[in-house]
Parts: C-alpha cells; structure tokens; sequence
C-alpha cells in the first residue's frame, strides 16, 4: 500500500515535469523583449516547439534571453 502510493506520487511529479516543460516557458525564454534587451544574430529552431527563436542579451548583466520570433511584430 505505501509503495502503490510512493509510485503514484512519483509517477504524478514527472507527469506534472513534463506538462510544465511543454506549456510554459523555459529557462531564459520571454514573451517579448524588454526595453534595453540588444537582438544578436543568433536565431535558431527550437526542436523542441519547432519554434524559431532570437536570442538577445541584456548588456547590464549579459545574461541571454530567447524570445520567439512569430510574436514579435513583423515577424513571419
């Protein structure tokens, strides 16, 4: 009985793992840019989402950022 349940608690967190890594955001990854963000010439297909992303860079940290590029206005 309390190994059926440790399993199901188990089982239950990497169900909840994978349903959070498919419908929210990753590590770095933002639904636009922010005011002071510099765009690279990096862009890449995520092949994961299959979504094509821009990496930019906040030159007061240089910490790197993805944003995709079908949200952004313009973007094909």
């Amino acid at each position: 009985m309390i190994l059926g349940l440790l399993l199901g608690l188990v089982l239950l967190a990497v169900v909840g793992a994978v349903i959070y890594s498919i419908f929210l955001r990753r590590h770095g990854e933002s639904d636009v840019p922010m005011a002071g963000w510099v765009a690279t010439d990096e862009v890449f297909r995520d092949p994961t989402t299959n979504r094509r992303m821009r990496v930019w860079v906040d030159p007061s940290d240089g910490t790197r950022h993805y944003v995709n590029e079908g949200r952004l206005p313009g973007a094909f």
